[in-house]
């Protein structure tokens, strides 16, 4: 057989193992078996469940409309994987080609693929995250235990951190009637994935639905009783908050760690890949037998001047797996890049809120369409003279036209005349985001710089 036909067999036969039983992880398995990949796959999982959908834990589960266990990913076509579930991934031989369990078991690979995603970042001190009463909400396990919780109707809910997460929590807690604090360190809810004009938007609107907002106040301690059950809440104001539930959502981390010492351009920020989703080694060099997709993958866009963006959303992964799984088994003339636009969307307080592009690289932001008093409206981020984003509060109509303008480097401000606007005369103002070198837990699209070995990022969350 000549080289090119055994490089052939390898690409359709060897054996290929996906790291990461996630949204991202499925469809890069659906993917290979589609395009015609008949070797050996196997699925690695440190969760115990098969792919679940995560967006409805929030939302339908916390409001008792969807049970947790019901949020099992459909599956597109038919699938012949090894599954290795509830046993996590706890090292990487790239020289062998093997990845290490916590079990002690070693998986062979001829190609490998990393979808880890990110897991809720914990309440930073112990002893006080182990209270009964204190949650996170990422898993489908987490969501359980939180719906039954609220489900007997705590005294008052306390939700840390008013990012995406923690406002879609707020609101599935005054769905269900029950008295909800939000503790924000930052101005305004949604500041980091939005900026303070459109946060202040979110701001009246978790006000007018009952929340107690407090922003620029931090939590600086959960107390117990002498059972180990939450009663208390202290805040950087010097005040203090009875309740008996607390809900962390201070942001996520990136899983990693498993791959220290491995010799792969993996650290906090996640792991660095081309545009094709190839991963890097700590020297800048791809490799070719190892890629990235979803929340854990850092790789360049054209739109965005080649930096390196690392992207929590749904379709991101969903797009991203099936690129990486395409150019796992295409020779290099059949490859392609992944450069999908950032999309994400969030439901609260009865609102419908979408983006397009990279909110958080914007410097200012105009009102294109509808305005702001009546929550309705489209905001239109500028960055460098040029559109970059878009934002919708109950008015996605508009968003596929915005996503042209961002794709197209449309300058900024819009040069025409807009329809639906009500606010004649407005110019751009300042976005108002929060100083990028603080630590934040907003942002959904992470902007960091050009360096595929860039690891220097610490959090230093304080005491909330």
């Amino acid at each position: 057989m000549s080289g090119d036909g055994a490089l052939e067999r390898l690409r359709r036969e060897g054996r290929i193992v996906i790291v990461g039983a996630s949204l991202a992880g499925l469809r890069a398995a659906e993917t290979l078996r589609k395009e015609g990949f008949t070797g050996s796959l196997t699925l690695i999982g440190d969760e115990p469940h098969e792919p679940y959908d995560r967006p409805p834990l929030s939302k339908q589960v916390l409001l008792g409309h969807a049970s947790a266990d019901h949020t099992e990913l459909p599956r597109r076509h038919g699938l012949d994987v090894q599954w290795r579930l509830g046993v996590a991934a706890a090292g990487l031989d790239m020289a062998a080609g093997r990845v290490r369990l916590d079990d002690g078991d070693e998986v062979e690979y001829d190609r490998l693929l990393i979808t880890t995603g990110v897991r809720a970042r914990p309440w930073p001190h112990p002893a006080e995250a182990e209270l009964d009463g204190v949650f996170v909400l990422r898993t489908r396990d987490d969501a359980a235990r939180l719906q039954r919780r609220l489900a007997a109707s705590p005294r008052r809910v306390l939700v840390i951190g008013a990012g995406f997460t923690g406002s879609e929590i707020a609101s599935a807690c005054r769905e269900r009637g029950l008295p909800v604090t939000v503790a924000e360190r930052g101005a305004a809810p949604l500041v980091g994935a939005l900026g303070g004009v459109i946060g202040q938007v979110a701001a009246e609107l978790q006000r007018a639905h009952g929340v107690d907002l407090r922003c620029g106040i931090m939590v600086t301690g959960l107390e117990g009783d002498s059972a180990g059950r939450l009663r208390r809440a202290h805040l950087s104001d010097g005040t203090s908050l009875d309740t008996d539930v607390a809900v962390v959502s201070l942001g996520a981390t990136r899983n990693t760690e498993w791959l220290a010492g491995s010799g792969l351009g993996a650290g906090p920020r996640g792991i660095a890949c081309d545009a094709g989703c190839r991963a890097f080694d700590v020297r800048g060099i791809v490799t070719d037998d190892i890629f990235v997709a979803g929340d854990v993958a850092r790789s360049p866009h054209a739109l965005f001047g080649y930096q390196f963006l690392s992207l929590e959303h749904w379709g991101n992964a969903v797009a991203q797996a099936a690129t990486a799984a395409h150019n796992m088994i295409s020779s290099s003339s059949e490859r392609r890049p992944h450069l999908w636009v950032p999309a994400f969307w969030s439901s609260q307080f009865g609102v419908n809120i979408k983006s397009v592009g990279v909110p958080s690289l914007g410097e200012e932001v105009i009102v294109a369409q509808g305005s702001l008093a009546d929550r309705r409206f489209t905001g239109v981020y500028g960055y460098q003279d040029r559109v970059i984003a878009a934002v919708s509060f109950d008015q996605t109509k508009w968003l596929a036209f915005y996503q042209r303008q961002i794709e197209s480097g449309a300058p900024f401000p819009p040069e025409y005349s807009s329809v639906d606007r009500r606010t004649e005369g407005l110019r751009p103002v300042p976005a108002d985001f929060p100083d990028p070198s603080l630590p934040t837990h907003g942002p959904t699209v992470t902007v960091s710089g050009y360096s595929p070995t860039d690891q220097r990022i610490t959090f230093t969350p304080g005491r909330g």
